[in-house]
């Protein structure tokens, strides 16, 4: 019996409870795990459940201190291997079971633990990596879910999760401004306070209105890279990601058909779309032979941002 299989007999909560919060909070990914084969879709349930978990310990604690302490709890027991909560047992056992490296857990907690103090980032280069760090990981981590072994594919897995990151932060401009959190660059619009994104004035909007549009063109670019290595994913898993990817990226349609106005709403798309676009992807995936060779070559350009041992999470 397996790591994973003895956490579940000692835990059997565990799984059904990922498997709840990932119906809950993150439907565009519940939807696309429905297309992964039963024992991929379980795993991909626990990573998720346990990223929830650590957002939620920075986002819903009202002391920035007391969720700094919780985060770095989390840390020593990925370190220690030893864990009191369910969610970081579950990764444990996830990495015992599937050989995951422990370092994007780890840089997933540095971005996390980064939005304790006031958000400005300064520059695009700090913006690709925050990414990385919060959305990045996650695409390294799924290789290691669903037994991918050719280390080719770890690159183009973080720019999906990277381009995902982006999107997110174009959708929810307002909502983060309220939260005390500006991730649009200084370099774009000015050394702006989170409170004046919140209700920008005309000026104001006009500059928010093009960094959200250059931010969903840079989003663009990591789509593109990320479907050129789906075909290292297995066949399931290849259709299950582009899906996901597909329906993240209309999030950017509906961005640009509002002209990047994203201060006081947030852009949704609706299931009867997600849908079509799950049809679309199934037929991309039938007739597009690019997503089945294994010859892509990543940008390297596009992880400028990131140093060495973060890029590859060896």
């Amino acid at each position: 019996m397996n790591t994973l299989a003895l956490d579940r007999a000692t835990q059997p909560g565990t799984v059904e409870a990922a498997r709840s919060v990932l119906r809950k909070h993150g439907r565009t990914f519940h939807l696309a795990s429905r297309l992964l084969g039963p024992r991929h879709a379980e795993r991909a349930a626990v990573l998720y459940g346990f990223c929830r978990h650590v957002d939620d310990l920075a986002d819903e604690s009202a002391d920035a201190r007391a969720a700094m302490a919780a985060l770095d709890g989390v840390r020593r027991a990925l370190g220690s291997g030893q864990a009191e909560d369910p969610w970081t047992a579950a990764l444990l056992a996830l990495q015992a079971e599937t050989g995951m490296s422990s370092a994007p857990a780890n840089h997933l907690l540095d971005g996390v633990q980064s939005d304790l103090s006031p958000v400005r980032l300064a520059d695009e280069a700090s913006l690709v990596r925050y990414a990385y760090q919060v959305a990045g990981t996650v695409g390294v981590m799924m290789c290691a879910v669903l037994d991918v072994r050719d280390p080719r594919a770890k690159p183009f897995a973080i720019d999906l999760g990277i381009a995902m990151q982006l999107t997110n932060i174009a959708r929810d401009v307002g909502t983060d401004a309220r939260m005390g959190r500006r991730y649009l660059p200084a370099s774009w619009i000015g050394d702006v306070a989170a409170a004046k994104i919140a209700e920008p004035d005309a000026a104001l909007q006009r500059d928010l209105r093009d960094a959200t549009r250059r931010l969903l063109q840079l989003a663009d670019r990591y789509y593109a890279s990320g479907e050129a290595g789906l075909a290292f994913l297995p066949l399931r898993a290849r259709l299950a990601i582009l899906t996901a990817g597909r329906m993240y990226r209309a999030i950017g349609a509906r961005i640009a058909a509002a002209n990047y106005q994203t201060w006081d709403r947030r852009a949704v798309v609706g299931p009867a779309a997600k849908a079509g676009h799950a049809t679309q992807a199934l037929l991309a995936l039938a007739f597009s032979p690019r997503l089945h060779r294994r010859k892509a070559v990543h940008d390297a350009s596009l992880q400028h941002a990131l140093q060495a041992p973060a890029a590859t999470d060896e």
